[in-house]
């Protein structure tokens, strides 16, 4: 019934990855489970036998999906099923599609579909580094034309070793942990976070993973060769006119060159440079005649990029008359908006980020319910992208795939210099809203939110900037440039988008995608150089704003404060049915959220009151506090008896203010002595070690009468 054909693959710490085929979802184009551990994946690819009409690209969807089932959960959502894609899972999709898309034919237009499905979860062999693996192995075994194969692995240093796919219980001594995405050949996707780490770090890093991608390739030949699928499906999706192109070349190239020569640093100004000159061009065929204006611009726009190109490797010289690792101009500024926790702006050349910040308590913390991890997160940054930030109209439906990819990116890079969540009261959000784009918004995040963090008073270790270089090389030569802080363009037009964030001392995260063969660790080494130059200057115009976090918080943010007291105090504080906990916010109008952790109990305090704040901490100090004999207490007298008062000293605790202790003179009764809610300072000279009663005096803190008539 089934005709199973099997791979595997060894990681250099001898735990072996299977793949199979044949047994599941045979009607899809390609299939494969691949196994690590008790961690399955399936992969299944879909691609139509036909382009559609006037499709001039590659219509590549790449979906990674968590079944809860896989780690024997209920999802947690109202209709207790899987449903939109989280953001989690869509980073996951990112990461494969990333890696996938610049590998495929560029004439190959067919729609074509990548389902991952997490469908066994071991809670130590994390997903995420089989996901390409599975995806290009079900290419593999398919006949839809790919010139992969292509794989990625997980490299992370732990304890000074570098690991490929390691445990997750290990993961979290790691100092360095990138997801690395590469051919046989070429290194094409890196993304990843790290503890300030060298730039020769870095290198080593992928160095070592691509040595493991190798083997992994080699593996999904073999398995090619097996299941006979190494002959594609042939297809013809494009159709081209070679006069029409040369005609294009011949009346267009120069002017083209010349237009993008003049180093205009305004985008609308270079574009619409180029468009008069393909104006120019239509104009010369005579009214009437019929033309292919969709090859026309296509050809024009192959010219564009070839110019642009030219431009750099032979002259040096960039779109907007920059040097090569010469940054675009800077503006910083901070507290921007008055009624914000904390507030910046900063603007590099044509690109953009309002940045805020807000200091929540832990109420305010987000629900994780993922399939393989569960809990909270009280560090948030969102990242948007309007259409007005490139002058186009474009229907707000809530943030894309990009704006997720690029909003994680930015919290990478922030999240390893935020101060630890024992010296954090706060649920943190930053949001950057991008007012303008051309090029690197997602760095621009970066430091503006560092800015707005600074602004606010968070107490981050160290300010972090963020740079995204560029790469543009020559097939037929050994010539190539690296670009410092490219512009959206250039972007476009390169070959590399590589984005680097860190401190002065070292990197913080990066993300890096290829769209060429060919990137050497020589050119690599010195991309990474470069962008540490260009983060260090980026990182002295920040400090130009502000140098540090500021020593207090706005009047209105929320003052908080953690007090930790002993286990077995937490229901005094709470009181029967809240009753007490809920007394003390009403009467300081304060908020107060109670854990319990680490054998110990956390009481958090938030008011945006100084006074009230002081109230609520007396409070609960009061609370916890440990009776001490010898101590002095200001109390208020509760009840009054014939024998003397019940006085409450600490809240919640009462002793006994006995006739004799009230006055050293002798009392024959109470009337008139002392009046319920009297405040009256007394001194714990006992507690009954058999009945834990409190004994208090009074007279003990009054003057001793002198005897008149001593005998």
């Amino acid at each position: 019934m089934f005709q199973i054909t099997t791979q595997t693959v060894s990681l250099p710490d001898g735990r072996e990855i299977t793949i199979e085929t044949g047994k599941l979802a045979r009607q899809a184009d390609g299939a494969v489970v691949v196994r690590l551990g008790n961690t399955m994946l399936l992969a299944t690819v879909v691609s139509s036998k036909d382009a559609k009409e006037g499709v001039d690209f590659l219509p590549l969807s790449v979906d990674y999906q968590e079944k809860f089932a896989a780690a024997g959960r209920i999802p947690g959502s109202f209709q207790r099923r899987e449903g939109k894609l989280s953001d989690h899972e869509v980073l996951i999709s990112r990461l494969v599609d990333r890696a996938l898309r610049p590998i495929f034919p560029e004439d190959y237009h067919a729609d074509t579909q990548v389902n991952i499905n997490l469908i066994s979860a071991d809670p130590e062999v994390l997903p995420d580094a089989l996901a390409a693996l599975a995806a290009s192995a079900a290419l593999a075994v398919s006949d839809i034309p790919f010139n992969g194969p292509i794989s990625e692995v997980r490299v992370a240093k732990i304890d000074g070793e570098y690991k490929i796919n390691p445990l997750t219980s290990d993961l979290e001594r790691a100092t360095l942990d990138l997801i690395v995405g590469a051919t046989e050949r070429d290194i094409c996707m890196v993304e990843g976070e790290m503890e300030e780490c060298s730039e020769a770090e870095v290198v080593e890093a992928l160095r070592i993973a691509h040595d493991v991608i190798k083997g992994q390739c080699q593996a999904q030949k073999e398995l090619e060769v097996k299941v006979g699928k190494t002959e594609k499906r042939e297809y013809s999706h494009e159709t081209h006119d070679e006069e029409l192109r040369a005609q294009v070349r011949a009346f267009c190239y120069d002017k083209i060159y010349a237009a993008v020569r003049l180093g205009q640093a305004n985008k609308k100004t270079r574009r619409d440079a180029a468009k008069a000159v393909l104006d120019e061009f239509l104009a010369t065929f005579p009214e009437g005649t019929e033309v292919n204006q969709t090859l026309i611009k296509t050809y024009f726009h192959d010219l564009e990029w070839e110019a642009s190109r030219r431009l750099v490797l032979d002259e040096r010289y960039r779109l907007d008359s920059r040097k090569l690792d010469e940054i675009r101009p800077i503006s910083c500024e901070v507290d921007f908006l008055p009624m914000a926790h904390g507030s910046a702006v900063f603007t590099r050349g044509e690109t953009q980020s309002l940045t805020t910040v807000t200091l929540g308590t832990k109420l305010d913390e987000q629900i994780v319910d993922q399939a393989m991890r569960q809990g909270y997160s009280k560090f948030l940054l969102h990242y948007n992208f309007p259409g007005y930030s490139t002058g186009e109209v474009k229907p707000n439906r809530g943030p894309g795939r990009r704006e997720i990819g690029h909003g994680n990116l930015a919290h990478r890079a922030i999240k390893k210099v935020m101060p630890v969540d024992a010296d954090n009261p706060y649920t943190i959000r930053v949001v950057s809203d991008i007012l303008e784009s051309n090029g690197s918004s997602s760095m621009a995040t970066v430091c503006a939110g560092i800015l707005a963090l600074m602004d606010a008073g968070v107490k981050i270790k160290a300010p972090v900037a963020g740079i995204a270089m560029g790469l543009i090389t020559d097939q037929h030569s050994d010539k190539y440039a690296v670009l410092s802080d490219i512009l959206g363009d250039e972007d476009h037009l390169g070959d590399m988008d590589f984005k680097v964030t860190g401190t002065e001392k070292g990197i913080t995260a990066c993300q890096m995608d290829m769209k060429v063969n060919g990137l050497s660790f020589e050119v690599l080494s010195q991309a990474l150089e470069q962008a540490r130059a260009g983060r260090l200057h980026i990182l002295g115009e920040m400090k130009k704003a502000l140098e540090a976090p500021r020593t207090d918080l706005k009047p209105f943010a929320p003052r908080a404060t953690i007090l930790k007291i002993d286990q077995s105090m937490i229901g005094a504080v709470i009181g029967p049915g809240g009753k007490v906990v809920q007394e003390i916010q009403k009467e300081s109008g304060t908020t107060i959220v109670i854990e319990e952790r680490d054998n110990a109990g956390w009481v958090s305090i938030f008011s945006t009151n100084k006074d009230g704040m002081d109230k609520a901490l007396s409070r609960v100090k009061g609370i916890v506090a440990v009776p001490e004999i010898g101590e002095i207490y200001d109390g208020k007298v509760k009840t009054i008896m014939p024998f003397g008062a019940f006085v409450e000293f600490l809240p919640g605790k009462d002793g006994l203010l006995h006739i004799s202790e009230i006055k050293w003179e002798r009392l024959e009764n109470m009337e008139g002595v002392l009046e319920v809610g009297e405040e009256v300072r007394v001194k714990l000279v006992e507690v009954d070690k058999k009945t834990g009663k409190y004994r208090l005096s009074r007279k003990v803190l009054l003057p001793k009468p002198v005897n008149k008539n001593p005998e």
